[in-house]
């Protein structure tokens, strides 16, 4: 049959494996959305910041960890209190709309491979609708063609708002802060106050294999 021969000429390999990354994406998709991404818990303070002054040194003394005047917990170093959320999230990076949870200690690794393996499945999509499209001027190829040129200019968009994403998502990383330490710098008290302009930086490669390992 066709789809024998399909299958010897390796023909179908490639709508194969475009799906399993399409599935991949959406159970990623779910798995960083539904998962705690860090919340601070009250049973977890001592312990957590006893251990804070350990791994950065950096950070002057007198500064002190100052209770959530919404969760009444007290916040550990990088965290954040997040009204969407009602929760204060350890090493908070942003609220995601898309995900409709924050982005935090837990599931910021989970967050970038998911970013990742949605950025190529917008990629290969992309090329699939440019390889179909053949230009002519007339309506009657307008017509024909409305629907894949459509579908072509989203998957434009998206791949061009997810690549922007993840680069600077991984410039963050690289340089071990967070999306909030980078936009209120000056509005935090542990980085206002420090002789240095990022403490937590301890070199792209240590960063990185922090971050991810």
């Amino acid at each position: 049959s066709d789809l024998q021969k399909q299958e010897e000429r390796g023909e179908l390999l490639q709508p194969l494996i475009f799906v399993l990354l399409v599935l991949c994406s959406v159970l990623l998709y779910f798995k960083v959305s539904l998962m705690d991404p860090g919340f601070v818990k009250p049973e977890e303070e001592e312990g957590e910041n006893k251990g804070q002054g350990v791994v950065i040194p950096q950070i002057p003394g007198d500064i002190k960890l100052r209770r959530c005047g919404y969760c009444l917990v007290k916040q550990s170093m990088r965290a954040k209190h997040c009204q969407l959320c009602q929760h204060c999230v350890r090493r908070y990076d942003h609220h995601c709309p898309w995900l409709t949870n924050c982005v935090g200690e837990r599931n910021h690794p989970l967050f970038i491979v998911y970013l990742s393996v949605q950025l190529v499945v917008l990629l290969w999509g992309g090329h699939v609708a440019w390889s179909g499209l053949y230009f002519e001027q007339s309506w009657e190829w307008l017509q024909h063609n409305i629907f894949l040129l459509v579908s072509f200019l989203l998957i434009l968009i998206f791949t061009t708002v997810v690549l922007l994403l993840l680069v600077s998502q991984l410039y963050l990383i690289s340089c071990n802060t967070t999306t909030w330490e980078f936009m209120s710098h000056h509005r935090i008290s542990y980085l206002r106050h420090s002789e240095l302009e990022n403490p937590f930086d301890q070199g792209i490669i240590l960063n990185l294999w922090r971050f991810f390992c």
